[in-house]
């Protein structure tokens, strides 16, 4: 698209995936399937933990806001997803794919916060259970979750204040499935390296950051379940500790590669294959990996589901 200022800009094409009929077809299923299953699974842990006084605890307010943020993000991209797998050459407006950029980045920086600190009230609860209730008393809960929108909302600004001076003049097509800052810094017509810069520094911070004290606090509780005497306790916590850290593992690495980079060295088919991850995959997984252990919450969703049963 010609032009020198990015005003000129009034849409961007979204170069999306394979245009083989039958691929977009399987495609348009999974992600419909990811979404769906994402929304209600998510929903459903809202309401249920909301509805029900014996969950109002600060481990279950981390669950709470963790469905918010994956209720955010898919919201936020698999509509669009959905549509330019109907829609030959789907469109997005300059103004909607900003939007769209900002409350990705948003919500990706609030999950990666949340995951840390639900890390930090598990090691809490299972290493300093005498200093529970004064460490993560009601009100530090809600100034820690309130901390996690507000440091990430911050970065969110700041990341936006500088991609709209951008020019955009070079093409018009994003390659890739959604409006993010690495395939978008590509159609820039001038220098990016301070945008490069704050993204690299923002990844350190959320990602790298708080992989690290995830990665601490959960070193701290596989220490402590070490000295449990009981087997079938240490192989229910063991089993507990690796399907979070797995989730966890697979969120933070895949976020941590795709920001870490130069928009030079984005790859168009693998940085979408790894984006699905973050955007799709894990937040449909989160409810299950959280809940399916946690028969409070299973007691809760079957009174929710059946409440005279």
């Amino acid at each position: 698209m010609a032009g020198e200022n990015h005003t000129l800009v009034t849409e961007f094409l979204i170069q999306g995936f394979s245009k083989v009929p039958r691929l977009q077809v399987l495609l348009f299923a999974v992600f419909l399937i990811l979404y769906v299953v994402a929304l209600s699974g998510n929903l459903l842990i809202v309401v249920a933990i909301s509805t029900n006084p014996t969950l109002h605890t600060p481990m279950y307010c981390f669950l709470v806001n963790l469905a918010a943020v994956d209720i955010l993000c898919t919201s936020t991209i698999l509509p669009k997803v959905l549509e330019s797998l109907v829609v030959p050459g789907d469109t997005i407006s300059y103004g909607g794919c900003l939007a769209q950029l900002f409350f990705f980045t948003w919500a990706l920086g609030a999950e990666l916060l949340l995951l840390s600190a639900m890390a930090y009230d598990r090691y809490v609860a299972i290493c300093r259970p005498l200093h529970y209730r004064v460490l993560m008393g009601p009100r530090a809960c809600t100034m820690l979750a309130t901390a996690v929108w507000a440091v990430s909302l911050t970065n969110t600004s700041v990341n936006m204040g500088l991609m709209v001076h951008l020019p955009f003049c070079h093409s018009n097509v994003v390659e890739h499935f959604f409006c993010e800052i690495p395939p978008l810094l590509k159609l820039a017509c001038a220098p990016t390296h301070l945008n490069e810069a704050m993204a690299f520094a923002a990844d350190v911070f959320l990602a790298v950051g708080n992989f690290s004290v995830t990665l601490a606090s959960y070193g701290c509780i596989m220490a402590n379940i070490l000295r449990v005497h009981s087997a079938l306790g240490k192989s229910r916590a063991f089993s507990t500790c690796s399907s979070h850290l797995l989730v966890v593992s697979m969120y933070y690495s895949t976020v941590i590669y795709t920001y870490i980079r130069p928009a030079s060295n984005y790859s168009l088919d693998r940085d979408k294959v790894v984006s699905i991850i973050y955007t799709s995959v894990a937040p449909t997984l989160n409810p299950l990996i959280y809940t399916l252990r946690n028969t409070e919450v299973k007691a809760a969703l079957r009174q929710l589901i059946s409440p005279h049963s």
